[in-house]
This record gives C-alpha cells, sequence and structure tokens, in this order.
C-alpha cells in the first residue's frame, strides 16, 4: 500500500525557522508505505537491495519494505523482540534484541553473531538504538525499558545501571562510555563525528545531551543541547550532513505527532507532522535523501532535500 497526501506542497510539512526552507521539498508529500504492526521502530535502509528494514516489537519480528514493488513482507519471525538497528560498514545488520538483553549482527549467510549480551559479566538491560562510526566501532544504549513489561520485552531483574557503550571495531571489547543519563534512548554522530548526541528520554522536561569524542571512543564534557519545552517525547533520530538532527517526536498532545527537525545548536526549524507518533527514523533511497519514519503502528516516508550522514 501507499497513501499519498491529497496536495502539494504537503502542508503537514511545516517550517518553523527558515533555516529549514531550503531542506523542503516542495513537490513531494508524506506517504504511508504500510500500517499493521503493533510498535514500529528501528528503520534501517538497505541502498544495495532497495529495501528498508524495520522492527516490530510486539509482534517479535523484523519487517521489509521493497522499493521496486512496494510491498512488505516479513524479514525475520521471533526475532527476539528487536528494537533499533543499523548497518555496520560492511553492510551487515546489527540489532538491539530485548528478550536476549543483546547485540547481535547477521550475517551474509544470515546466521547470527552475537556481539555483546554482558558487562562485567552482568546482563544487559535492553538494548534500544544503535549506530556505527566510521571506524567500525558500535554504539549502543541501554536503559531498563524492556525489563519492565511482556509487550515489549520481558520482566525481569535490571542487573546493570542505564548506560551508553561502545564495541570496539577490532577486538570487540564492550566499554561503558557513559554513565550520567536518565532513561538514556536514541543516539547520533554529528557528521564529523566529533559529538555524540544522546537523547534522555526520562527527565522533565526531556533533554538531548551531547559529548565531544575523541579518537580513542572517550566521551568528554557532557552537556545539555536543548530541553523541550513542550510536552512532546523525542525518541530516535538521525543527523543530515548540515548537522541537523531529525528527531522522532510525540506521545504528549496530537499536534506534536511527527518528526521535529533541530539545527546543530538545538533550536526547531521545522517539523513534520503525522496521524502517529514517530518513534525512529532514517535516511535513504537515492542519494539518502528519502526519510523514512516508523511511527506507532505504520510506515510514513518523505522525499526531502537534506542527505542523511552514513552509519545511522
Amino acid at each position: 500500500m501507499s497513501e499519498l497526501a491529497p496536495r502539494y506542497p504537503d502542508p503537514a510539512v511545516r517550517i518553523l525557522d527558515q533555516r529549514f526552507a531550503k531542506y523542503v521539498n516542495t513537490l513531494a508529500a508524506v506517504e504511508r508505505l504500510y500500517t499493521g504492526g503493533r510498535w514500529a521502530e528501528g528503520p534501517v535502509w538497505f541502498g544495495d537491495g532497495r529495501y528498508l528494514l524495520w522492527s516490530d516489537i510486539p509482534n517479535d519480528r523484523i519487517l521489509r519494505w521493497t522499493e521496486e514493488s512496494n510491498e512488505v513482507s516479513v524479514f525475520r519471525q521471533s526475532a527476539g523482540l528487536p528494537n533499533g538497528n543499523t548497518r555496520d560498514r560492511q553492510g551487515r545488520l546489527i540489532t538491539c534484541e530485548h528478550v536476549g538483553r543483546r547485540i547481535t549482527r547477521t550475517e551474509y549467510d544470515g546466521s547470527i553473531t552475537v556481539l555483546a549480551e554482558r558487562y562485567q559479566g552482568k546482563r544487559l538491560n535492553s538494548p534500544n538504538d544503535i549506530v556505527v562510526k566510521s571506524d567500525d566501532s558500535i554504539w549502543f544504549t541501554d536503559p531498563p525499558f524492556g525489563l519492565t513489561n511482556n509487550y515489549t520485552g520481558r520482566l525481569a531483574q535490571q542487573e546493570l545501571p542505564e548506560h551508553v557503550y561502545r564495541i570496539d571495531g577490532r577486538s570487540g571489547q564492550l566499554t561503558m562510555v557513559a554513565d550520567d543519563l536518565i532513561g538514556p534512548n536514541g543516539l547520533a554522530f554529528s557528521p564529523d563525528e566529533s559529538l555524540l548526541y544522546v537523547i534522555e528520554s526520562r527527565t522533565k522536561p526531556r533533554r538531548f545531551r551531547v559529548y565531544d569524542v575523541s579518537v580513542g571512543g572517550r566521551l568528554s564534557n557532557s552537556r545539555v543541547l536543548m530541553q523541550a519545552a513542550d510536552d512532546g517525547t523525542p525518541d530516535g533520530f538521525r543527523v543530515d550532513t548540515d548537522g541537523n538532527l531529525w528527531c522522532g517526536w510525540g506521545m504528549g498532545s496530537a499536534e506534536l505527532d511527527g518528526v521535529r527537525i533541530l539545527s546543530p545548536q538545538g533550536e526547531p526549524i521545522g517539523h513534520i507532522s503525522l496521524p502517529e507518533r514517530c518513534a525512529n527514523l532514517c535516511f535513504g533511497g537515492p542519494g539518502r535523501s528519502r526519510l523514512f519514519m516508523a511511527s506507532s503502528r505504520s510506515l510514513y516516508s518523505l522525499f526531502v532535500n537534506a542527505q542523511g550522514v552514513a552509519g545511522g
């Protein structure tokens, strides 16, 4: 299925600051590509196959939308209640799993390799979102959200505090890189990878935290980039090549459901309204200029005049 907005330019794409105007494709509209999931998360684009994968957590599956046929199929059932997904720099799928409380890699032959499931002998909580840096290191957040219910996870005892972790791209060693967040959720690097942004989703108000990233993978100078001034809920996000943050938003009032675009300084410059809360998103399509939005029960897309950075 594919449903388009009734007119161009799409009024759902709102310019809050003129800096956003150049990213708006006035000949494109929001499309609903699929609906029928329970909680959509973690979209990731496979340009070599012209398809998108995303998680439907409560249904314990990863779905696939194929660009050429515009059809949706099941990529993997019994997927460990998957949440965030990304690709490594060799093109393999990397997934956060709530049931196994682990990070996995899908090999070229379809087999599964466990990359991380314990830290200092204790089980991870419920890995949430994940990105890959150009040095092949894998970075992910590990809040306890999946331990609190049997719908998007499994009720279980929390063994570790909520942290951000890094898997070394060569040795595979797991290290904790940030321990000062409450509800660490979405994360992404700036275009030059000198900054790491992480959403704190259990603070009031919710906020984006930013760190300086050293060559060796250490974080420093933790600070707040912005606080959500309304009752919206920033969740997952990705960064474009100009450094803007495209963030899944919603859960408060319906008028905030969709995607909020922030400048590199954390200022709201644009908004894409959707009929559902957007949990996470990614850039894909030709030139990484098509925005895919995993939103509650559905998958949406929008062609934009922006290009997503690699590694998300």
